[in-house]
């Protein structure tokens, strides 16, 4: 008889006949229990290991599933004959080399990350509530709509066109799960033969999308007015992406006399702005400045929204608001892809916005990174002074700092991160190769006002200021 000893543990999580089972898939798998070999009926193991009946019969029923062993009617079980010996020159390392999803990071105590938000003040006990009563409705278990739910549609056009001056219907919009999706369909949308004029600096997750996608992509300098018209001019670029509401990562805003001028050359062009409105809703100074695509007569600009830096980033939320002619070909072509946001997230944030949950939280938001930016722009005059340069401070959740110190880029985020603060290099953001000056990237939404002092206080210390 086939000698089969587990050592079982009882404190396991894992049920006994799992352990079982597994102990003999492994003894097939290394050859010591060889093809065609007839396996001890369940008593006599039930009776050899201890174990009740129940335990052997659902580790025996658990092998069969996989294939490991047969049944055959009075003879008993018998192993499997895989086909070639499949197991017998397989040498099983004892443990698998596990490639890490996570890349180390050094520790800082402070963390200047311009991709974080305030998560203390996030509403979960209304999100809460809201994502149980969604859950009660069971249609949202299925697949739904290509564009997204309606319903929030619906509230998302209301809500753009009274903050942003966006003028679209609910059936313009397209949901997806994040920016970098949404940039992928538009290259299916606007076709191969286009070439994208990127800002220089900006922000490089889009040119990476539009790259992998095999798509043409020029860069395009900036001046004190954002993408720099007279190079566009120049270019062949026929699709322009921008960031007009607070430029990234330079943070201007783009004045209407430019924007005029952007939506000339897409109309002569006929080419396309992408306007990707990533942070709107935060400004600190000065009265907001209608959209591109309000000031759109032509069907020129495609918007681009997201609630990763209003809501949670994790929500995955992300909108599009095509003009009619590409919503047109969207329907003709791409709604065979299914949505890619959860039901359940788009439902529960549509009862959040309905409901007057989003306004109250947007207003507390606003006044709670309003008094952030204070805290930052006063602790930067106490303790750097003259020696920096604060640059695009009037609105978002990001600034960038010139220190005046001498010290390059690499050298100012070194010596930051020996007294555990962590800033970012503005170099990342550039599509050349060149000398970029000593710049930093500064983000305050994911801290508090005493981090926000304390930070700016230790790189007083670090940059010897």
């Amino acid at each position: 008889m086939i000698e089969i000893t587990p050592v079982l543990d009882n404190s396991m999580s894992k049920p006994l006949y799992l352990q079982l089972a597994d102990y003999i898939k492994e003894e097939i798998s290394s050859g010591r229990i060889k093809p065609k070999e007839k396996l001890p009926s369940k008593r006599s193991l039930s009776n050899y290991l201890g174990l009740s009946l129940n335990t052997v019969q659902s580790a025996y029923d658990q092998l069969c599933a996989e294939g490991y062993l047969e049944s055959k009617p009075r003879k008993g079980l018998f192993v499997t004959p895989f086909e070639d010996d499949l197991f017998s020159s397989q040498d099983y390392p004892q443990k698998m080399e596990v490639i890490s999803d996570h890349v180390p990071q050094e520790i800082a105590k402070i963390d200047f990350n311009s991709g974080q938000v305030d998560l203390e003040n996030f509403p979960n006990t209304a999100w809460r509530k809201l994502t149980i009563q969604s859950l009660d409705r069971g249609e949202l278990f299925y697949n739904g709509n290509p564009q997204g739910e309606l319903l929030l549609r619906e509230q998302i056009a209301k809500y753009l066109f009274a903050s942003r001056g966006v003028k679209c219907s609910a059936q313009q919009i397209i949901i997806g799960a994040g920016t970098q999706f949404l940039i992928g369909l538009l290259c299916m949308l606007l076709g191969k033969g286009q070439t994208y004029g990127l800002e220089n600096p900006g922000f490089h997750r889009t040119k990476t999308v539009l790259q992998d996608f095999g798509a043409n992509t020029i860069f395009i300098p900036l001046d004190e007015d954002g993408l720099n018209i007279q190079e566009l001019n120049s270019s062949n670029a026929s699709v322009a992406y921008v960031t007009p509401s607070h430029q990234f990562p330079f943070g201007m805003v783009m004045p209407i006399s430019r924007r005029l001028e952007l939506l000339k050359w897409a109309e002569e062009k006929n080419g396309y702005i992408i306007e990707d409105d990533y942070d709107g809703e935060y400004r600190y100074k000065g009265k907001p400045i209608p959209s591109l695509q309000g000031l759109d007569q032509k069907g020129r600009v495609i918007y681009l929204g997201t609630f990763s830096k209003s809501l949670i980033p994790s929500i995955r939320i992300s909108y599009l608001v095509l003009p009619p002619n590409l919503l047109k070909k969207y329907h003709d072509r791409y709604t065979i892809y299914k949505q890619t946001s959860s039901r359940l997230h788009q439902d529960t944030l549509y009862r959040f916005m309905s409901e007057g949950y989003w306004q109250s939280h947007l207003n507390k938001m606003r006044t709670l990174y309003r008094k952030k930016h204070v805290v930052l722009m006063q602790s930067i005059k106490n303790f750097l002074g003259d020696n920096v340069l604060v640059i695009g401070e009037n609105s978002g959740l990001h600034i960038v700092l010139e220190v005046k110190n001498g010290m390059g880029e690499e050298q100012l985020i070194r010596k930051a991160l020996k007294v555990g603060v962590k800033v970012y290099p503005l170099s990342a953001y550039y599509y050349s190769k060149g000398s970029f000056g000593s710049r930093v990237l500064l983000g305050f939404g994911g801290l508090s006002e005493s981090e926000i002092e304390t930070g700016i206080q230790l790189l007083k210390e670090a940059w010897e200021l």
